[in-house]
C-alpha cells in the first residue's frame, strides 16, 4: 500500500480524501488492464471510468485541479494506460469547458459518461512546444471554414470521437492569428494518415485535413483567440502531467522499498546497506518535493488564480525530471529484474520518458519559469 499521508496536507478537503478512497478501491479491483489491444483497452477504460463517476470532474464550468491531479497520480501508480485514458478526457475537452458555447458543451455530457473519447489536436510536424508556429490553416468560406494541414503525435488520434483543433485564421501574425475549432471525428476531410507507436503503449496518430469544411459555429471562442485558449487549457492540465509523474515515482519507490527489504546481499538485506538507504532517502525526498509543487499549483488554481503558468511549469518540470531519476534508481536496485520486459519497474521506465516532452518539454518549462521570474521582478521594480 502506497503512502497516502499527503492527503492530510492543507491543500486537500474532506471530499478529496473521500474521492481518493473510492478511487483506490476501484483501482484495486480494476487495474492493471491488458495492453495487448491498446485502442480497445483505452475505449473500455474511458467507459468504465465514466460509469464509475471518475470523469465527472474532467469537464464543466468549474474544474477542480486538485481532484484531477490526485486521480492522475493514483491511476498512474496502478496503470499508466488508465492514467492516459483519464487525462485525455480532460485535456481534449478543456477548450470546450472553458470557452465553448452551450451547443458545444453538449459533448461534455458524453465525455463525462465515457461514451465519447476526446483529443487535443495542437502539435504539428514543424511546431511542438512553440504553438505560435502552427501551419494548419482555416480559411473563411462563407458560413464555413475550409481547413488544410496536418497534426501529429495526437493522443487518442484514430479512436477519438471529437477533436479540439487549433489552426491559423490569420487575424494577426504568430500567436495572434490562431483559432480553435470543435471537430467531430466523422467530419469529411479529416484523415488518419498514420498510427504512431512509442516505447510505451498509447494510441497516437498523425492527422491530415484536406479541404475539411466546418460550419462557423464550430469555432470555440472568438477568431484569433486560439493561442489564449490553448494556453488556458495547458495552464489547467500541465500540473496534472506532474501528478502522473508523481504516481509513477511513488510506485517506483514502493517497489524499491519492498525489494530492499526482501533481497539479500553479502549476508544482509539490501535495506541494511547504507548506500541503498541513501538511494531510498533521495527517492523519498524527490517524491515529497514533487508532490508539494504539484499540489501547490493545483491548489493555487482552485483558489481562483487566473493563471498559474509559473507554478504549473515548476510542478511539471520538477516532477517529471525527478520521477525519471527515481525510476532509474528503482531499475538499478532491481538489477536484472529492472530491465526484464513485463516487470513493473521496466514499464515505469518506459512510461516516464514521454512526460518530460509532451505539454511543454523540460527545457521549455525552464524558459517559461525564467521569463515569469524576470517579469515579476520588473513589475516589482516598476511599482
Amino acid at each position: 500500500m502506497s503512502d497516502t499521508s499527503f492527503l492530510d496536507w492543507p491543500f486537500f478537503e474532506a471530499r478529496h480524501r473521500d474521492l481518493a478512497k473510492r478511487l483506490e478501491a476501484w483501482c484495486q479491483r480494476e487495474l492493471p488492464r491488458d495492453h495487448a489491444d491498446v485502442d480497445a483497452t483505452c475505449i473500455r477504460l474511458v467507459r468504465d471510468l465514466g460509469q464509475a463517476g471518475f470523469l465527472e470532474g474532467t469537464a464543466g464550468d468549474t474544474i477542480d485541479v486538485r481532484s484531477l491531479c490526485m486521480i492522475r497520480e493514483t491511476l498512474a501508480r496502478h496503470d499508466g494506460l488508465a492514467d492516459f485514458a483519464f487525462a485525455m478526457q480532460g485535456l481534449g475537452t478543456g477548450a470546450i469547458s472553458l470557452f465553448g458555447s452551450a451547443g458545444q458543451k453538449q459533448w461534455l455530457d458524453k465525455t463525462r459518461r465515457g461514451e465519447a473519447l476526446s483529443a487535443f489536436a495542437l502539435t504539428e510536424p514543424r511546431s511542438g512546444s512553440d504553438v505560435a508556429q502552427l501551419d494548419t490553416t482555416a480559411e473563411r468560406d462563407g458560413d464555413h471554414y475550409r481547413i488544410n494541414g496536418e497534426k501529429t503525435w495526437i493522443s487518442n488520434g484514430g479512436i477519438a470521437d471529437v477533436y479540439t483543433l487549433f489552426a491559423r485564421t490569420g487575424e494577426g501574425p504568430g500567436a495572434k492569428g490562431l483559432s480553435c475549432f470543435l471537430v467531430p471525428a466523422d467530419t469529411p476531410g479529416l484523415e488518419i494518415r498514420e498510427r504512431l507507436e512509442t516505447i510505451s503503449p498509447h494510441p497516437l496518430a498523425r492527422l491530415g485535413f484536406d479541404d475539411m469544411r466546418l460550419p462557423a459555429s464550430a469555432m470555440i471562442g472568438q477568431p484569433g483567440q486560439g493561442f489564449r485558449i490553448a494556453m488556458a487549457v495547458l495552464d489547467v492540465f500541465r500540473s496534472t502531467v506532474g501528478a502522473a509523474a508523481l504516481g509513477f515515482a511513488r510506485r517506483a519507490l514502493d517497489e524499491s522499498l519492498d525489494r530492499a527489504r526482501s533481497r539479500e546481499l553479502f549476508g544482509a538485506s539490501l535495506a541494511d546497506l547504507q548506500m541503498v538507504q541513501g538511494h531510498l532517502a533521495e527517492m523519498a525526498l524527490d517524491v515529497d518535493a514533487a508532490a508539494l509543487l504539484v499540489y501547490r499549483a493545483a491548489w493555487t488554481k482552485d483558489m481562483g488564480a487566473e493563471r498559474v503558468t509559473r507554478e504549473a511549469a515548476m510542478a511539471k518540470l520538477y516532477a517529471t525530471d525527478r520521477a525519471q531519476q527515481v525510476i532509474d534508481k528503482a531499475v538499478q536496485l532491481h538489477g536484472g529484474d529492472g530491465v526484464r520486459k513485463g516487470h513493473i519497474v521496466e514499464s515505469l521506465y518506459r512510461e516516464i520518458r514521454a512526460l518530460r516532452i509532451y505539454e511543454g518539454a523540460s527545457d521549455v518549462q525552464k524558459v517559461v519559469i525564467a521569463r515569469s521570474c524576470l517579469a515579476q521582478q520588473e513589475s516589482v521594480q516598476n511599482g
